[in-house]
């Protein structure tokens, strides 16, 4: 199929590339991610043009999508609900399903374009649930786009090898849009439901003093469970050490092929700017006005501040750890690669330091600056890495990862400190 396609698009050009998406957002079974890929092959080539190949794309995904909505919205819930069980979509399963993409749909239209079997249904449930028009075609068309042209510019830069990569890659940007649908999925139980997540806390915690008789006990029981969590997590990193060593193979060789073809000699300068964002210097400054601006709070100093000692010094401890479990050597020969020391500390220190502005200053944009911030940053400093083969590509995610977790279980650790430190006050002026 895909062969014949590709045979049509050569003689036909872009027509055959917009019908093709066209239907395939239709749910017809067409290799939409193969053509576009090659569609970029014959961008590589000098026969199509980039930003017409895009254009073509995204109008012919878009008018799927369209069309798809307005089926959807045309046979409602009344014809799945009478001729749903032949299809085994009956009434309950509609329901459950309507109920979720009233919830998350608008949110993640832009990433099911990237999960084959769910960007097919979204346009029908979108009509279905009667999502306003408005709002679904501006998630939809921006999501159309952003999907072609990925494919196309990859297609693009892999050049004669396209064909080589081009299913890994579509494996691993799948994997990349279900773990961003899955963490979309957390974020909005965790906004909806943390008033009553607090208050399960709150009653845990309470019943823990009751049984221990101790806020001194319960903070001990705290610290076991940490140290616990720390032993078993070591162990996971020791048995999974083996398969990631086979397993990241191709995401290196992508990765790193992908970084070179985008990012040629002219992008040197820069990527020494980049490379600098991580510097103990830097990283110390950001610690140090931190830990002032702590000091200028009226409570919790002291927790605050303890913690922030204990993640910079547990962070630097933790890489020499990881480093040596894994003894990987990097592509520059370079002993102790895996995970990378910039990416884990770099994320480490801005994550946390980040965090504790946020947990005092209560405007938005500032919030949002902040994540941004420690985003942008971590990124950059991973691709310099990867750019002057410091680093693996599975290197630099590794030290996303691991620093991602330790700062985030620390955030968690010290929010129930902070949690037990309230409630012993309230205690003792019970007691007063």
């Amino acid at each position: 199929m895909a062969h014949f396609i590709q045979s049509l698009m050569d003689q036909y050009g872009y027509f055959v590339l917009g019908i093709s998406l066209f239907l395939e957002l239709l749910a017809l079974p067409l290799p939409g991610e193969v053509l576009m890929t090659y569609a970029g092959l014959m961008v590589y080539q000098g026969h199509y043009s980039w930003l017409l190949s895009i254009l073509t794309a995204g109008i012919g995904t878009s008018i799927g999508m369209t069309l798809s909505y307005w089926i959807g919205m045309k046979l409602g819930p009344r014809f799945f609900e009478k001729h749903g069980h032949r299809i085994h979509f009956g009434p309950e399963k509609l329901k459950k399903t309507s109920l979720w993409f009233e919830r998350f749909g608008v949110k993640l239209l832009v990433i099911a374009f990237f999960i084959p079997g769910i960007r097919h249904i979204t346009g029908y449930f979108s009509g279905i649930t009667r999502m306003p028009f408005r709002t679904y075609a501006l998630y939809a068309y921006a999501g159309a786009f952003l999907w072609t042209s990925t494919f196309i510019s990859l297609g693009k830069v892999l050049g004669p090898q396209w064909e080589q990569y081009q299913q890994t890659i579509t494996k691993y940007l799948v994997i990349i849009g279900i773990t961003l649908v899955t963490l979309a999925i957390i974020y909005y139980l965790f906004t909806k439901y943390h008033e009553k997540l607090y208050f399960s806390i709150s009653v845990l915690l309470n019943k823990l003093i009751e049984t221990f008789q101790s806020l001194r006990k319960v903070r001990f029981l705290l610290l076991f469970s940490f140290i616990l969590f720390l032993t078993l997590f070591f162990l996971m990193v020791g048995l999974i050490q083996d398969f990631l060593a086979h397993e990241f193979a191709d995401f290196d060789n992508i990765t790193s092929f992908i970084v070179q073809a985008i990012f040629d000699e002219s992008w040197k300068v820069w990527m020494t700017i980049f490379s600098y964002l991580y510097s103990y210097y830097l990283l110390f400054t950001i610690s140090f006005i931190t830990f002032v601006f702590i000091m200028f709070q009226k409570e919790n100093r002291l927790l605050e501040v303890s913690f922030l000692l204990f993640v910079l010094l547990g962070g630097a401890y933790l890489t020499e750890v990881l480093t040596e479990i894994f003894l990987r050597v990097g592509p520059s020969l370079l002993p102790e690669s895996f995970p990378s020391e910039q990416t884990l500390i770099t994320v480490t220190v801005l994550g946390f330091t980040s965090f504790l502005f946020a947990r005092h200053i209560h405007l938005t944009w500032i919030k949002t600056s902040l994540f941004l911030f420690v985003i942008g940053v971590s990124f950059l400093v991973g691709l310099s890495q990867i750019y002057f083969n410091n680093h693996f590509p599975s290197d630099v995610v590794a030290g996303y990862v691991f620093g991602g977790v330790w700062a985030s279980l620390n955030m968690v650790l010290l929010e129930i400190f902070r949690f037990v430190k309230l409630q012993s006050m309230k205690s003792n002026t019970k007691e007063d």
